[in-house]
């Protein structure tokens, strides 16, 4: 984990002298690349920093128009990120719409905006594309909401994916817009990058996504983990079993970085053709089996218990509620609402 600033001295002095926040879309169960590219970082950062983790539901409707499946795939991600390792205890989660204070903000937040910001924003391009019949008002104003989330709890850290770093930097120019109309208000946020580089699908080629249907289920039975392993794309240049791979671009050989300290004997095998691609991918699903069983076992546990998980969430956003509150007073005082 680095940080784009590193906290001075003082600031690493206790848990609580700075505020992480991400939230995280309410896609179901996670995969794989969910899992590398951001929850293994949440669970390092809630014994490091006060620690907020929100599953944003608001921004979901962008694209989840049927409210069973919305409720449904929010409480799965909760499970999951539980089953990972966050702990109530040690951090705070709750979902996006529980504290609506969230989209008030976002309100007042899109009165600074230009939209000539937003139309830049990559995201919303790519979503253009993606749903070209349903190119609604809240994909392109949702970096808006995506600022507010971050600043009405007046968090310092974001966790985010180096890919991640335009959005990042979105919300620190409205902040900053804010705070040149209104007066010093809010901090702008720093990015704390993960060590895990994008996450590619088992097509090899884009980003682990399941709008592509190209993930690993990490937290499903064995037998599909091991199929979806099985259909990973590897070397299209290493045709037959007797040529030397190249593991250094072939991305089962990658992940094999986070699942055992003998990747570098793995990858001499794929260079030196004594063990095919078959033979490595047969052992990565073992190894992602093997290693996510007790995740599963206890997320397993969770859905079996809604009111458990529901419990949970609901405490976070109520913990959450006095500051919400502080900050939305704050903010309607200097911009004259009150």
């Amino acid at each position: 984990m680095t940080t784009a600033t590193e906290p001075s001295a003082a600031d690493t002095g206790s848990k609580t002298a700075r505020r992480t926040f991400s939230g995280i879309q309410p896609s179901g169960i996670v995969h794989l690349g969910n899992d590398l590219g951001a929850i293994r970082n949440y669970v390092r950062l809630q014994d490091e920093y006060e620690a907020i983790y929100c599953i944003v539901d608001y921004h979901a409707l962008t694209t989840v128009h049927d409210g069973e499946i919305l409720r449904r795939q929010t409480r799965e991600m909760a499970a999951s990120l539980l089953a990972l390792g966050l702990d109530p205890e040690r951090c705070t989660l709750f979902v996006q719409s529980h504290r609506p204070e969230h989209t008030e903000l976002a309100w007042l937040f899109s009165t600074v905006t230009p939209v000539s910001w937003l139309e830049r924003t990559p995201t919303y391009k790519e979503k253009r594309e993606q749903q070209p019949d349903d190119v609604n008002h809240g994909l392109l104003t949702y970096p808006v909401l995506q600022a507010a989330d971050i600043a009405i709890y007046k968090a310092s850290l974001v966790p985010v994916g180096r890919d991640q770093a335009a959005h990042l930097e979105l919300s620190r120019e409205i902040v900053r817009a804010f705070n040149r109309r209104y007066g010093e208000t809010f901090p702008e946020p720093e990015a704390v990058y993960t060590e895990t580089p994008t996450v590619l699908g088992t097509d090899g080629v884009r980003k682990m996504s399941k709008s592509v249907g190209n993930t690993i289920e990490i937290l499903a039975e064995p037998d599909v983990i091991r199929k979806q392993v099985m259909s990973m794309v590897t070397d299209t240049q290493r045709i037959l079993r007797t040529q030397p791979g190249r593991p250094e671009i072939c991305n089962v050989c990658q992940l094999h970085r986070f699942f055992g300290d003998d990747y570098e004997m793995i990858w001499d095998g794929e260079r030196t053709a004594r063990t095919g691609c078959v033979d490595t991918k047969r052992l990565l699903a073992d190894r992602l089996i093997a290693h996510y069983a007790p995740a599963r076992e206890r997320y397993h546990e969770l859905m079996a218990k809604p009111a458990d998980i529901d419990g949970i969430l609901e405490a976070g956003a109520d913990r959450l509620r006095p500051r919400a509150e502080a900050t939305m007073a704050e903010v309607r005082e200097r911009m004259g609402l009150r």
